[in-house]
Parts: C-alpha cells; sequence; structure tokens
C-alpha cells in the first residue's frame, strides 16, 4: 500500500470542481461537485439522528434504489436541513440541473448540504453554481483539492486522502475528502464525507466494506457530543483500474479494506484535530479489553468526556477525570487493575497504577501533554481487546465559535 497525493480525483476517472456560488458565504468557494466519467456503484452510510436533512433522505433512497451513480453536489453554508417539502424539492431540482448539465439521468446525481439548520436554499444561485461546477470540471489534483474547501464551514484546512494498492495485478486508487469541525458526534460516521475508487467490486461487498469500516473510524472520533442531522458518508466505485471484480470476501477484499481502512483512519483524524477552536489532537487507546465493544465504548468515553478535553487544553494531568469517564462509560473493570500513561511526540509517562496515581513528575507530564497531538493510554490488563477513539481540547475559543454561528 502506498500513500498518494490527491483526495477525490486520484482514482482514474473521476473529475471534481469548486466553485463561489455565494449561497451564504461571500469570496470563498462553497459548491463541490464530483463526477464520473462512467456509471458507478455506491454505497452510503447516514446519520441516524431521528432529525434527518433533506439530503439525506434524498441520497439513501438513490444509494440503495438508483441502478448507479454518476455525481454528487454538494454545498456549505446551508445545510438544507429541516427545511420540508420545499427542501426536498430543491434536492430534486439541484440534482435535474446537474443531470442536464452532465447529461445523465436524475437518479444518478446525489446531493449534499452543510451549514445553518432551517434556512432555505436560494435554488437560483444552485442551479448557476452547478452550471459553473459542470463547466469546469477537471481530473486534476489540484481540482479535488478545491472541491475540498468548497464544503469547508468552520473547518480550518481542507481534507483529502488517497492511497494506491495492487488488486488483481492492477494498481487500484481510493481517495477521499471531508469535512467536519463542529457538531461532531458519531453513531454511523459523522460529517459529508466522499470517497472515490476505480476498483471494480460487487455493490453488495462495497456497502459491506464501508458499513464495517465506519465502526472503527469515523464512529470514533468526537469533537462536541453533538450529532449532526447531515451526516453523510457515501463511496462511488467506477471499475475504472480493470481489476477482476471484487465479488466475494477473499484476499482481493481484505486488501481492499485495508486501503479503505488507511483513507478514513486518516480522514477521520484529521477532522477530530481540526474540531471547533482544538488546540490539539486527542487519542484514547485502550489496550488489553475484555472484549471490543468495551474497548470501543471505554476509548469514546474518555474522548467524550467535557472535563478531561479541557484538562488536555490546560496541558494538566488531571488523571481522576479519565478515570472518572471509564468509570461511567457503562463497561465493567476493576479500577485497581488500569494503568494509564501519558504519550506525544514529547516522551510517554505513566500516570496510574494500583488503584492510586504514581510518583510522576508534574512538568513532565505537562511537557508531554503540550504536543500537538497527545494520547492517553488506558491498559485495562483483562484481555486480548483494543480500540482507538479520537477527539480534540475543549478550547475557549469552541464556545466564540459557536455562540454567533447562525446570526
Amino acid at each position: 500500500m502506498k500513500r498518494t497525493e490527491g483526495g477525490v480525483t486520484a482514482a482514474k476517472g473521476f473529475l471534481a470542481a469548486g466553485a463561489e456560488a455565494r449561497i451564504k458565504y461571500q469570496n470563498r468557494k462553497d459548491m463541490a461537485m464530483i463526477y464520473s466519467a462512467v456509471p458507478c456503484r455506491a454505497a452510503g452510510v447516514f446519520t441516524s439522528n431521528v432529525v434527518k436533512a433533506a439530503p439525506v433522505t434524498w441520497d439513501r433512497e438513490l444509494v440503495y434504489h438508483s441502478p448507479y451513480i454518476q455525481a454528487v453536489v454538494a454545498n456549505s453554508g446551508i445545510a438544507n436541513a429541516c427545511t420540508g417539502k420545499q427542501g426536498y424539492d430543491c434536492c430534486r431540482e439541484t440534482a435535474e440541473a446537474a443531470a442536464k448539465a452532465l447529461d445523465i439521468a436524475d437518479d444518478a446525481v446525489l446531493v449534499a448540504s452543510t451549514g445553518v439548520i432551517g434556512m432555505q436554499l436560494p435554488m437560483d444561485r444552485v442551479v448557476q453554481g452547478v452550471k459553473l461546477l459542470a463547466g469546469s470540471l477537471s481530473d486534476s489534483l489540484a481540482a479535488g483539492t478545491q472541491a475540498a474547501e468548497a464544503i469547508m464551514t468552520t473547518d480550518t484546512v481542507s481534507k483529502e486522502m488517497a492511497v494506491e494498492v495492487e488488486i488483481g495485478g492492477k494498481t487500484v486508487t481510493i481517495g477521499g475528502m471531508v469535512k467536519g469541525s463542529g457538531m461532531i458526534h458519531p453513531n454511523m460516521c459523522t460529517m459529508l464525507g466522499f470517497l472515490t475508487t476505480d476498483a471494480a467490486i460487487s455493490h453488495k461487498l462495497l456497502q459491506e466494506a464501508l458499513s464495517a469500516d465506519v465502526v472503527d473510524t469515523f464512529n470514533m472520533i468526537s469533537v462536541d457530543g453533538d450529532m449532526s442531522t447531515n451526516d453523510t458518508l457515501v463511496i462511488l466505485a467506477n471499475g475504472a483500474a480493470g481489476n477482476e471484480e471484487i465479488t466475494e470476501k477473499n484476499d482481493d477484499y481484505e486488501t481492499f479494506c485495508l486501503a479503505l481502512r488507511e483513507v478514513t483512519q486518516t480522514l477521520a483524524k484529521k477532522m477530530a484535530g481540526d474540531g471547533e477552536g482544538a488546540t490539539a489532537l486527542f487519542e484514547t487507546r485502550v489496550i488489553h479489553a475484555a472484549n471490543k465493544e468495551d474497548a470501543r465504548t471505554l476509548a469514546k468515553s474518555v474522548i467524550c468526556s467535557s472535563l478531561t478535553k479541557a484538562a488536555i487544553f490546560g496541558h494538566d494531568a488531571n488523571w481522576g477525570r479519565i478515570l472518572c469517564a471509564l468509570g461511567y462509560s457503562g463497561a465493567q473493570f476493576d479500577p485497581d487493575a488500569v494503568e494509564l500513561f501519558f504519550e506525544s511526540e514529547a516522551g510517554r509517562i505513566q500516570i496510574y497504577k494500583d488503584g492510586c496515581a504514581v510518583d510522576y513528575s508534574e512538568e513532565e507530564a505537562t511537557r508531554i501533554l503540550s504536543a500537538p497531538e497527545v494520547t492517553v493510554l488506558v491498559d485495562m490488563k483483562m484481555g486480548e481487546e483494543q480500540a482507538a477513539a479520537w477527539g480534540c481540547d475543549l478550547s475557549y475559543d469552541y464556545v466564540k465559535i459557536n455562540a454567533d454561528y447562525r446570526s
């Protein structure tokens, strides 16, 4: 497996574009398009929030029932959530505009939105944006980056990733882009995310691979505990690599899944590290847990703890908050058996063992916690399972960003 440059245009046969449509923002790109020269198999996972945005409803129907997908149109600034029938009609009108511009079927166009909830989309600007996008599509890596920039809201950086792997003697590429900085808390995945691959793979296995993958990637991140109404992750596979189609769970399927994991885990960590107001990526790694589910539950509980996140921001080795978060997670364990460590590029230090604090240096702990990426290692001493979760610290700027986000 080899990491390569680019995102959604890294795989063969995919084009992209970003454009300024002035949907809500001024002087920045706010619409993106992804297009495949040939029809694609598509798979997706979507928010489990009962309140679902219109694009989620539209995309679920197409991913599950349309014979193929060939394009995605996404906008930032307005979420098209809680917008009633008019919001769903906007999805249809957007898809129709893209279908006309690209000369493809209406039901081959996915749509996605992110931004403020409750506002209606200015469809004259959306339709004009679709025309601009269709006219500027390119397979260049720069075009993929422009698309990634166009879906940003409070993100501070665009997020892309691509890898190459050999399957059936052919070079297969998986690339992707995501956005997400606030209202990030998983229960499927959390964000807008678009993955592209030139692999030939059956629809059934593509969906199984994606659904299994998010459990340990996008489902293991959290910024603020708020699950979005718009969470959408889709993958398009156009078969342009020319490998023999993957139709069973053999070595080729496992190779594909490993490559997919490399892309999604990297993108998930980029999202967590770019949480609103964040100054550090905060990882919790649980090892020697009794079972996999407990490992996930324990790791998630720590990275979701507001008190622990605040301590990470303050570079404070407040290990009691970590132990507390483990204790209310719902997993059963012996607190006296647990061992806790802090790790970063600055070093590693043990802070808890045998039911109480060890004799550690507060100054050394603070130095380790001052790094841009910080890990809490939790050794449960119960079994052989492990899991990791990713979040960020909780800073003053998180409140500043969200206090007047709408107004």
